[in-house]
């Protein structure tokens, strides 16, 4: 996974992320109030740290969407056959926040 930091300032972070066919993100939850612009891509799978049942996307470019917080450890990991890219929009709850902090 690559992410590029497009802005930040002490209410907003905005992050360009990608991940190729096959590619797994980091486990980490979701600490804040987020907008997501899909650029690129067709399918997410969302795997959850507990081993619950995983979550299948699908995603379209254009798509937008608006997502809270979310506390239970997950990843994406990118089920299509193109590479997949998003421009997030994070809503800080404190300057300097971590929006996704990195599960071990």
């Amino acid at each position: 996974m690559s992410a590029e930091t497009i802005l930040e300032n002490s209410k907003v972070l905005v992050r360009r992320q990608r991940l190729a066919v096959g590619e797994a993100g980091p486990w980490h939850i979701d600490s804040c109030p987020r907008v997501t612009l899909v650029m690129s891509g067709e399918a997410l799978a969302i795997e959850y740290r507990d081993g619950g049942a995983t979550d299948r996307v699908t995603v379209t470019a254009g798509q937008t969407d608006r997502d809270e917080p979310a506390l239970r450890p997950h990843r994406a990991v990118n089920i299509g056959t193109t590479p997949y890219e998003e421009i997030a929009v994070f809503f800080l709850d404190a300057p300097g926040a971590d929006p996704q902090p990195r599960v071990p």
